[in-house]
């Protein structure tokens, strides 16, 4: 596990904005999509041939949660906060996730800034800036850090909760299991070009769902260790960060609406293409990154599914 560099950091984010052509793939028929071809380490014909995925039957039934954990490398009340997310995540394995977002109500702010040597490490990236500043005065808004939503779900008129409320709200959702979304995902990874290709399939099981529905895709890094202050004031050096949001893929912050033009046989299908780096490069593993993939409410921000997708299985 690696420092990453700032600078590649920015550059990774501008290339997530921009490295796609627009291209006409023949299968699914008739769908268009933006992807960068190049990635692949060959020709692409093939790839459509024989690496495009074939989703069989969506057996699940469960609905996922996803807890999104407002915090900052210098807030003293942060670390309890994502301990206690991780322990949600380890004790409902498969079925709640963690997205670690260092951004405050007004983008970066004091618990977010880097200032070395004692906090070198930059957790920030545009998207997730724009996501809090959004959501810092828009919404009912989020007073600070650490905050978080289960699934954005509206609770006393805010989908911000403090973490005490997390454990009731994670196990409420779990009992109810109201599957009104259902998705499966399937991801090819070319260590050759650092290149990957996300395919999504999306079902919309609940007909009353007549709001807009949008999808996004976190790209978040499993692990790094770096500096944290504690509870008692303290700087903790080797402290682990958890699911740390770097980014969103396509550089959209909200994601993008499901539309007619993604649909074939009832249901969406999506896909994305992007770059990790490997191991070789001071900046992120790919063996130590996911992507969370979520379908939303775009009226009311409630998050109706997520899954997780692995880069390297």
């Amino acid at each position: 596990m690696k420092k990453f560099s700032l600078l590649f950091l920015f550059a990774w984010s501008m290339y997530l904005y921009t490295s796609c052509d627009r291209i006409t793939n023949p299968y699914p028929p008739e769908v268009t999509l933006e992807l960068d071809t190049t990635l692949y380490p060959g020709n692409w014909d093939d790839y459509v041939a024989n690496e495009w995925p074939t989703f069989t039957a969506n057996t699940n039934i469960d609905r996922n949660i996803l807890i999104e954990d407002y915090t900052g490398h210098k807030c003293i009340f942060c670390p309890a906060a994502a301990d206690l997310a991780h322990q949600l995540e380890l004790t409902h394995e498969g079925r709640v996730f963690v997205s670690s977002m260092h951004v405050g109500p007004l983008g970066i702010g004091d618990f977010q800034t880097v200032s070395a040597p004692e906090y070198p490490v930059d957790f920030t990236n545009p998207q997730g800036v724009e996501i809090g500043t959004y959501f810092g005065t828009n919404d009912g808004g989020f007073s600070g850090n650490p905050r978080g939503t289960i699934n954005r779900f509206l609770t006393g008129g805010n989908i911000f909760q403090s973490p005490n409320a997390w454990t009731s709200m994670v196990n409420t959702m779990l009992a109810e299991n109201t599957l009104k979304v259902n998705m499966q995902s399937a991801l090819n990874y070319y260590p050759q070009t650092h290149g990957a290709f996300l395919h999504l399939e999306v079902d919309k099981l609940d007909a009353t769902l007549t709001n807009e529905l949008g999808i996004v895709a976190y790209i978040l890094e499993d692990s790094l260790v770096g500096d944290q202050k504690m509870s008692d004031n303290s700087h903790n050096t080797s402290y682990i960060h958890r699911d740390i949001h770097r980014g969103n893929l396509n550089g959209q912050a909200f994601g993008r609406v499901l539309e007619a033009a993604d649909m074939q046989n009832g249901k969406y299908y999506v896909n994305y293409s992007f770059v990790v780096p490997d191991q070789l490069d001071d900046a992120f593993n790919a063996d130590n990154m996911h992507v969370l993939i979520y379908v939303y409410d775009r009226s009311t921000w409630e998050i109706y599914q997520v899954i997780r997708q692995n880069i390297i299985p």
